[in-house]
Parts: C-alpha cells; structure tokens; sequence
C-alpha cells in the first residue's frame, strides 16, 4: 500500500465519520461544525487526486462563507431543540426507508460507471485529445481548463447557481429579523421628533419645616 492510499482511506475514514454526525449530532452547532470537518476532508481528498482548484474551493467557499452563514443561522433562530425531537421516533422508519433506497441506487449507479467506463476512460486519459478543443485544454493547467470551461459552455448554470445562493441569503437574513413577542423595539423617527420639553417637567413644591 503507497502513502497516497493510506491517506486516502485514512482522509474517507474521517469524513464518513463527521458525516454521520452531523445527522446523529444533538446539537445543530455541533452538527454545522462536523459539517465543516467533512469539508476539510473531502478538499484532502480533492488534494490527492491533483485537483488543488476544487479543493481551494470547497474551503473557502463551503468553509469560509456557507458554513458560517449556517452557524449564525442556527444561533440566531433560536430552535427549540425539544420541540424538534418529539417526532423523530415516528418518523424514522419512514427515513431510514428512504436513505437506504438512496444508497442502494448510488450504489448500484456508481458500480455500473466503475464496471463499465473504468477501462474506457483509462485509455482516454493515456491516449492522445480526438478534438482539437481537448488538445488544447490538455495543454492548459488544471485551473485554466476548469475557468475555461465554466465560463464558456457551463456560464448560464453558473449564474443560475449565483442567483439561487443569493436567494438564500436574502432567506436566512429576512428569518432573523422576524417579529417576536418577548422583544421590545423603538421606533426611531417617533424618538427624534421628541422634544425636550416633552420629556423634562419642572415642578416647584414648597417645602414644608418639622414642627
């Protein structure tokens, strides 16, 4: 067994392990925070299969920006954790029905690809571009083919992908500024038409001696 092997099973151990637990963490922090912990793993992964651009990617993308918006979504909206177990037990048959039809598709799909399209995309990838485009984007750095091909053929997805990050942005922003009854506001305009005399009163009162 190379190294690379090793840290390969070693990196999928780790992220199989924080991916479970963000669906078996208590906490939706803790849960967010095993999230980011299988990101870091999967951008080892991506690592090792000379893919540096995805990897960067994912960290700061995934990482950096979409993992901290969670985070201050959930301590923001205040979840009632209670609450949200009461019917976790009725229905976890249904789930648990649902997820293993899910891995049993994937499963099947991805043992078809790897039966079928191994030796095919071996032998691509050791001979020679048939297009004039795959020479060229043979001859390019990993970054530069991807840039190239993102925002040529793939540019109406991507601004499609923009658009609906975007969206959920606007989303998470507009749940935290929902109205609650235990919170007190001031309207601000009513507090700058006030005057001083509005708020101050001066009383004159005599003063009375001890007989």
């Amino acid at each position: 067994m190379t190294t690379q092997t090793a840290l390969f099973y070693i990196f999928s151990a780790v992220l199989l392990f924080a991916a479970f637990r963000v669906i078996t963490a208590r906490n939706p922090v803790h849960s967010a925070l095993y999230l980011v912990l299988a990101f870091f793993q999967a951008a080892t992964i991506w690592m090792l299969l000379r893919a540096e651009f995805l990897a960067i990617v994912l960290v700061l993308v995934y990482v950096g920006a979409v993992m901290v918006l969670f985070l201050f979504v959930v301590m923001m909206l205040d979840i009632n954790i209670d609450r949200m177990r009461q019917g976790f037990w009725r229905y976890f048959p249904v789930a648990a029905l649902v997820g293993v039809f899910i891995v049993l598709e994937m499963a099947a799909v991805l043992m078809q690809a790897f039966q079928i399209g191994g030796q095919t995309a071996a032998a691509q990838v050791g001979g020679q571009p048939s297009t004039p485009v795959a020479h060229a984007l043979a001859q390019l750095p990993n970054t530069n083919a991807l840039g190239l091909v993102l925002y040529t053929h793939y540019l109406y997805p991507l601004e499609i992908a923009a658009v609906i990050l975007l969206v959920a942005i606007i989303a998470a922003i507009s749940l935290t500024l929902r109205r609650r009854k235990d919170t007190k506001t001031m309207q601000v305009s009513e507090q700058l038409k006030v005057r001083r005399q509005d708020r101050v009163r001066l009383v004159q009162m005599k003063a009375e001696g001890k007989e």
